[in-house]
């Protein structure tokens, strides 16, 4: 993969996951305990042996950047290996990255010095196993000039996503269709009963992809995204072919979360502490890597027959973690949280150093960081109580308590 060059769009804002954007970047809030969301790229990367990256940063990016330093540092840059992390350097215009496609526009000459023959477009927020090599082999053997990796999904789900016409035997993607709402979008050639959503994850030709870019950049009418803009032009002009989403999870259904939106975020995280996971962190073939965080080890105490007894069940806990004479159920605890005496969480996730006091009942909540509830608080038993308590409760009614400022 030494011909390959990797650029991870990790500069998103995150508006519709606040207030846990709050204070980071999108692709820096926690998941599934002490792992950040762009973990989950970087380890595909690095699992599919590529290991040139360019990581475009922007909004609120210092914890993002602190990440990546401390977590992914161990590239060797005498060996040619790399994350180079770039935030907008106006070299190409006064603005700060306009789109997708402008962020990568903006860094032609970086993109150019590397002199890569293919170029990999990732995005920072998905949660999924992949091997980029088997995309970059279905990208050479149909001869491509493009190549777009799409996820079989049951039609009901077509209106949520981009979904490829795809012509059944060169595997050639004929147009798209943008979140279809009559229930007729075109069947994947893959599956008939299924179709074919882009998973926006691209193989580019390098020559391709700056003649692309150099297009989008001189078009005054463009939002500078590569699904609304730059794709849909290259369809008329080049080869753009479809590799069919292969998932190493090994799971019955294929997974792939685009953890846009507070409620995904909590279900990716559930989908983490069920019995049997539906995304399987403990697979030895191929590791989530992150930046361990350096905390003694989880503890439990209080153990008094019938009157407290500090446990944790079918829940994921960090180092650091004190579970003090609670009860944790089906919960994901991070890194430095304490929950006292007498507490029941359940189904909820308290990221890093929060405090649940004692007499505390949680359920299907989130504690942001640093978030300390005093004792007897009661949080996800009933929405508008949470409302007029300042709290933010989304659609799927999971409650976010977070520190105000």
């Amino acid at each position: 993969m030494d011909h390959v060059l990797a650029i991870l769009l990790a500069g998103g804002a995150g508006e519709r996951l606040f207030p846990l954007t709050r204070n980071t970047a999108k692709p820096a809030v926690p998941l599934g305990g002490y792992y950040r969301i762009i973990d989950f790229a970087l380890s595909n990367c690095l699992n599919s042996g590529l290991r040139r990256v360019f990581c475009l940063t922007q909004y609120k990016a210092l914890d993002l950047t602190r990440h990546l330093r401390e977590g992914w540092g161990f590239l060797s840059r005498e060996l040619g290996e790399f994350i180079e992390v770039i935030p907008p350097m106006q070299r190409v215009h006064s603005g700060w990255y306009l789109g997708t496609a402008d962020a990568v526009y903006q860094n032609v000459e970086s993109i150019t010095a590397e002199q890569p023959e293919y170029v990999l477009v990732l995005s920072g927020d998905q949660i999924y196993k992949m091997n980029y090599q088997e995309m970059l082999e279905c990208h050479r053997s149909h001869r491509a000039e493009v190549t777009i990796a799409t996820i079989q999904l049951p039609p009901e789900q077509a209106e949520r996503f981009g979904v490829a016409n795809i012509d059944p035997v060169t595997h050639r993607i004929l147009g798209f269709e943008e979140k279809p709402k009559h229930g007729n979008a075109a069947r994947s050639p893959f599956d008939p009963a299924m179709v074919s959503a882009s998973m926006g994850i691209y193989v580019f030709n390098t020559e391709v992809l700056l003649e692309a870019l150099r297009v989008d950049a001189a078009d005054p009418n463009s939002s500078h995204d590569f699904g609304k803009d730059v794709i849909p032009r290259l369809l008329t002009r080049n080869k753009v072919v479809a590799y069919d989403f292969r998932d190493l999870n090994a799971k019955c259904v294929r997974y792939w979360r685009d953890v846009g939106t507070i409620d995904s975020w909590y279900e990716a995280n559930m989908d983490l502490v069920s019995v049997t996971p539906e995304f399987n962190l403990y697979d030895t073939a191929w590791p989530i890597r992150t930046r361990m965080p350096q905390a003694p080890p989880a503890k439990f105490v209080f153990a008094q027959e019938g009157l407290r007894m500090g446990v944790a069940t079918d829940s994921i806990v960090a180092p650091g973690v004190i579970v003090s004479g609670a009860r944790v159920h089906q919960s994901v605890l991070s890194p430095g949280v304490r929950v006292n005496s007498f507490s029941e969480v359940t189904a909820s996730i308290l990221l890093y150093n929060v405090e649940v006091g004692r007499y505390c009942r949680v359920q299907r909540a989130i504690l942001d960081v640093g978030v300390v509830l005093p004792e007897g608080t009661v949080v996800g038993e009933d929405p508008e109580r949470d409302r007029a308590a300042g709290h933010h409760v989304t659609d799927g009614g999971i409650t976010v308590v977070s520190v105000t400022k």
